[in-house]
């Protein structure tokens, strides 16, 4: 099965019971510990704006230091783990499109931080532009913004299978009901992350562990 941008939704919905699987891997623990105890400082008193929550994973982290969350995530099945497994206080789950958050939204509301985890790997390159402006049309001037995603690692990595004209890179995966999926994974240099946010960003701050990298920055006051 070939994925197109359309047909994502439909494999995290489908691999919804077994995605939280990939943070048991005994070589990331160390990574992820260190990681749990960076995250909640980045966006804590903040009102964050969570792009692609998943199952919730890194919602838990940020629920309880962040003034407000609103957790979007395009599959319902996701969301209903991810409700199961951070209380209602202070986060609002709801189904959104990342490429129209503007919808997902009350009008005028605006947020001073977002936060997406594992989402940036699955944007195509010649979208991220689009997705940015997007995303920044949603946050206050100056918000602060959080992505964290994963760098390729060999044996812990899913082998990279193909690469197309546009630099995109995919992976074969295998779900439990024994489909095979071809799911757009993307693995940028420092280099390609501060390429992607020029003129978009202030302060950016690039983190990595073995396994994973960071962005973070602030967004600048107006958007060429």
């Amino acid at each position: 099965m070939i994925l197109g941008e359309d047909d994502m939704r439909a494999y995290y919905a489908a691999r919804a019971e077994e995605y939280d699987r990939v943070y048991l891997k005994p070589e990331r623990q160390a990574d992820l510990r260190q990681i749990e105890a960076w995250l909640p400082a980045r966006v804590a008193g903040r009102r964050v704006l969570e792009v692609a929550c998943g199952t919730g994973y890194w919602t838990r982290l940020i629920a309880p230091v962040a003034s407000e969350v609103l957790a979007l995530d395009a599959a319902p099945e996701t969301l209903d783990i991810a409700r199961r497994r951070v209380p209602p206080e202070r986060v609002l789950f709801s189904v959104g499109d990342a490429f129209a958050l503007h919808e997902c939204l009350r009008t005028s509301q605006r947020f001073d931080a977002a936060f997406a985890g594992f989402w940036w790997s699955h944007v195509p390159r010649a979208r991220l532009r689009e997705f940015l402006q997007g995303l920044h049309a949603c946050l206050e001037p100056g918000a602060r913004v959080v992505f964290l995603d994963n760098r390729f690692v060999p044996g812990s990595s899913t082998p990279v299978s193909a690469e197309d004209a546009q630099g995109d890179t995919w992976q074969l995966r295998r779900l439990e009901d024994g489909s095979t999926h071809r799911v757009l994974k993307n693995f940028p240099t420092d280099a390609q992350l501060r390429e992607a946010v020029a003129g978009l960003a202030s302060d950016v701050r690039i983190t990595t562990w073995d396994h994973y990298w960071a962005l973070e920055y602030a967004t600048r006051s107006t958007t060429p």
